[in-house]
């Protein structure tokens, strides 16, 4: 069988399974340099040639090159989804990335806002109108929930509901996240004033929408937020964006008590290791305040 077949009916299958699209063309794309390199470096075209050897091969050729842990583990990660699926389908006698282990990553500390700073970035945007109200919500909305970007642009009126908000998130799959009494006032100051902003209009049923009346870009929103976080003069070495703003939901959810499985299904997480790089950031009297809140001899 042709490597580039094998590719071809792999993405077919990625749309099938109703991978994002996001997704698809980045397995495609890390995909492809696997094939390029052992095009070039083995004369292999064919996945009967394919030897775990070679792959090994390209994960060291791109560790000598100096490229991030966490770019080769993104090839790791496609490489080893589409060989499961190839021998899931009978085309190899075994997984071919079977043995290949991920490259160690550097510990890293996540940088989060400050209480200070999420009080002064919320309060940044505080007038009556569209826009105004608009912006203060989005940046409210990732604070009290959690959620990714794509989650927020893509996030319809109809997913909101009286004590929650149904979130979509990686693959459509739906979870269920809570809205704290502060968020539910503001939407619903928000979607008053939407609904007489739009309302000769006929816009899409997405909650936040440009003043043209078109879904929110992620480049707006980014924007939004750098705004904010410049004006409410936030740490220089903090990244202001949506991502820091789910780093700091989730370790300040931890820092008040919320145990790590509850805290990985409110973020969609697949995988609770993922979950617990939060935990990193957290500072030793953080956990000891954390722990005494939560101790079993006092809540019993």
């Amino acid at each position: 069988m042709l490597l580039k077949d094998a590719a071809k009916e792999f993405e077919f299958n990625c749309k099938c399974r109703k991978l994002s699209d996001k997704t698809i063309r980045n397995y495609s794309k890390l995909i492809s340099y696997l094939l390029e390199y052992l095009k070039n470096k083995h004369m292999v075209l064919t996945l009967e040639d394919v030897r775990p050897a070679y792959i090994k091969a390209y994960i060291m050729e791109l560790q000598e090159q100096g490229k991030k842990p966490q770019y080769i583990n993104d090839q790791i990660k496609a490489f080893k989804v589409l060989f499961r699926y190839l021998y899931e389908e009978g085309y190899t006698d075994s997984i071919l990335t079977e043995r290949i282990k991920n490259v160690k990553m550097p510990k890293t500390i996540i940088q989060t806002f400050t209480e200070k700073e999420v009080r002064a970035m919320v309060d940044f945007y505080h007038g009556q109108s569209y826009m105004q109200l608009r912006d203060k919500l989005m940046i409210m909305t990732f604070f009290d929930t959690g959620i990714r970007v794509s989650e927020l642009i893509g996030m319809k009126l109809s997913q909101i509901k009286e004590e929650y908000i149904i979130i979509y998130g990686k693959g459509n799959k739906e979870r269920v996240v809570p809205k704290s009494p502060m968020l539910s006032k503001w939407l619903f100051k928000y979607i008053n004033t939407r609904e007489h902003f739009f309302e000769y209009r006929h816009v899409p049923e997405n909650v936040f929408l440009s003043r043209n009346g078109r879904p929110m870009t992620t480049e707006a929103i980014h924007r939004v937020l750098k705004i904010a976080g410049k004006a409410s003069g936030v740490n220089q070495d903090i990244r202001v964006s949506p991502h820091t703003c789910r780093h700091t939901f989730a370790q300040m959810q931890l820092k008040n008590g919320l145990d790590l499985y509850s805290l990985s299904r409110l973020m969609g997480h697949s995988n609770i290791s993922i979950t617990q790089r939060y935990l990193e950031g957290l500072k030793d009297d953080e956990v000891l305040r954390a722990c005494k809140a939560t101790g079993i001899l006092m809540n019993i």
